[in-house]
């Protein structure tokens, strides 16, 4: 089981840096992801951090039975305080090495936790970059959360009848590793506002 431990923890603070420097202008701005704007991006980070916070706690029920796609997320008028708790909660959870074990649910999907971990990383990764590209900053993942993501990707692709994500966007395997997942999750690593 300890091959699969990977502390969320730096990526977690790589989005909530990216997260508190969104001014309140940027909220109503385009993401990379189809009709979501900055501010129900920030929503979907902080409901998608307490999912799995509550996964990795075997904590199921409606934070873990939610299908992300049911409703587009938005934020409150706490979430500049919210969020970064909610993010460091992520993080804490899943540093027990329970949290890796047995069976849990993300989205109202039923899954091993050693593959729900990876999965966490992911949004992680993927979603911070997106927020990057739609406010203009930069942006470098944390490499292990990364590789956890890349290698998630990879795997969904090579099931695209199971893949949650659209169609993989070619990118050229001298890209970088970040370009090269970000097309896996089907963006296009050059999407600008």
């Amino acid at each position: 089981m300890s091959d699969h431990l990977l502390d969320l923890g730096p990526q977690a603070r790589i989005v909530a840096q990216l997260a508190e420097a969104v001014t309140d202008d940027q909220l109503s701005a385009p993401t990379p992801c189809p009709d979501l704007a900055v501010r129900n991006l920030l929503g979907h980070l902080l409901g998608l951090s307490v999912a799995f916070r509550d996964a990795a706690r075997k904590d199921l029920g409606a934070t873990t039975d939610t299908s992300p796609g049911s409703v587009v997320p938005d934020i409150g008028p706490g979430w500049r305080e919210e969020l970064p708790k909610a993010l460091d909660a992520l993080a804490d959870a899943w540093r027990d090495p329970a949290a890796w074990t047995g069976m849990t649910r993300a989205g109202g999907i039923d899954l091993p936790a050693e593959i729900a971990g990876p999965i966490a990383a992911d949004e992680l990764v993927i979603h911070a970059w997106d927020l990057a590209r739609a406010t203009g900053r930069p942006y470098t993942p944390d490499p292990a959360a990364l590789d956890a993501s890349l290698t998630f990707l990879r795997a969904a692709a090579a099931n695209p009848e199971n893949s949650p994500f659209g169609p993989p966007v070619a990118v050229p395997e001298s890209a970088p590793l970040l370009d090269r997942a970000v097309g896996l999750s089907g963006r296009d690593p050059g999407w600008r506002p």
